[in-house]
């Protein structure tokens, strides 16, 4: 283990618990959490705002040149990580569904994810980060010591997301938010660059019908025994 890097990956798709478990595993073990979806969402909003074209790739990596991504601490670990970009607070605005899907057709992009890739590798040069994406464990922390894939059923996780969002005051159709979440699982893990894919060496944990306490314990378990 002396060759691998003190960080732990949390992958999967939408829906399965990553950000809060993330957020409670980097606490226990005085981490630093590093939201890497939160990432793609603020260059998806950064696109949109400017009017970019997408599908224009040379037109979106001159656009990168200004782009100014800050994440700040979460208020608490039921919170989201804030976020700003170019000065401006686009926490609230990132986490609507619509841009979640904008970030699964910007993530496929090879400027994008070569951007942000660079950006999260630097961050998590020092160790001591707990990553949570869908391509941390495979693509941007390789030699990461812990891996872990979460997964659920996607009507469980149809039902999560409405009922976070519920909570924030966002009213939002339970079938229309499955449907995008199916959508994105398929263009994520059929994209040729990065595409969602568990890690050889993860640990896989199905959390449908289990709760968040009992995921964080097996993922806490798991590492120290690792650690030994």
């Amino acid at each position: 283990m002396s060759d691998l890097q003190d960080i732990v990956t949390i992958d999967g798709p939408s829906g399965v618990g990553k950000s809060t478990i993330s957020r409670r595993t980097a606490a226990a073990l005085g981490f630093t959490y590093l939201d890497t979806g939160a990432m793609y969402r603020a260059v998806a909003w950064f696109l949109e705002s400017e009017q970019v074209d997408v599908t224009d790739e040379t037109a979106v990596q001159k656009s990168l040149e200004s782009l100014e991504i800050e994440l700040l601490p979460a208020a608490d670990e039921m919170s989201d990580v804030g976020v700003r970009v170019a000065g401006k607070d686009v926490s609230r605005e990132i986490r609507m569904p619509e841009m979640s899907m904008a970030a699964s057709r910007v993530s496929a992009l090879n400027v994008v994810r070569k951007r942000l890739t660079a950006m999260q590798q630097e961050i998590g040069r020092r160790g001591k980060i707990v990553a949570e994406g869908r391509d941390t464990g495979t693509v941007v922390f390789p030699d990461a010591a812990y891996k872990f894939y979460l997964d659920a059923d996607p009507g469980e996780r149809a039902r999560r997301r409405v009922a976070q969002l519920r909570e924030k005051g966002e009213v939002q159709d339970e079938a229309e938010v499955l449907a995008m979440i199916l959508e994105r699982d398929k263009n994520d893990s059929e994209r040729e660059l990065a595409p969602l894919a568990v890690a050889a060496d993860a640990v896989v944990i199905d959390t449908t019908k289990i709760s968040i306490n009992e995921v964080g314990r097996a993922i806490l378990d798991s590492i120290r025994k690792k650690k030994g």
